[in-house]
């Protein structure tokens, strides 16, 4: 298939197969003609590609991890530690964030106060 197919078929535009490919993590045949043509993998490999993206994992490290993941989207269990990491990393974001809110609400509060007093 062309890259239009594939784009129509996945609901992926256009620049962003060019992308997956430049980073690896899609395989094209150039044909003859100059256009890209894909196997009749390409669909699934397209949906892999943007579940980890939506899992909220980098490209670099979706291109270790997509040889591992399976058919029905689950990752070979020797991958298993690079997805703990990852997790981890979202939670200590998530604390880190947390954190700072309490302090901005804390700021927001005590700066209300104040202005409620001078009023």
């Amino acid at each position: 298939m062309k890259i239009g197919e594939l784009a129509a078929a996945t609901g992926t535009s256009v620049r962003l197969l060019r992308y997956y490919e430049e980073q690896s993590l899609l395989e094209s045949y150039p044909l003859d003609s100059g256009h890209r043509r894909y196997d009749d993998s390409a669909p699934a490999v397209v949906r892999r590609i943007r579940a980890l993206l939506d899992a909220g994992l980098p490209t670099r490290v979706i291109r270790d991890l997509l040889p591992c993941v399976r058919q029905d989207g689950t990752v070979a269990g020797c991958k298993l530690e690079t997805l703990q990491e990852h997790l981890q990393g979202l939670d200590d974001r998530i604390c880190s964030l947390s954190e700072t809110r309490t302090s901005l609400a804390g700021l927001i509060s005590a700066t209300q106060a104040r202005e409620s007093v001078l009023r």
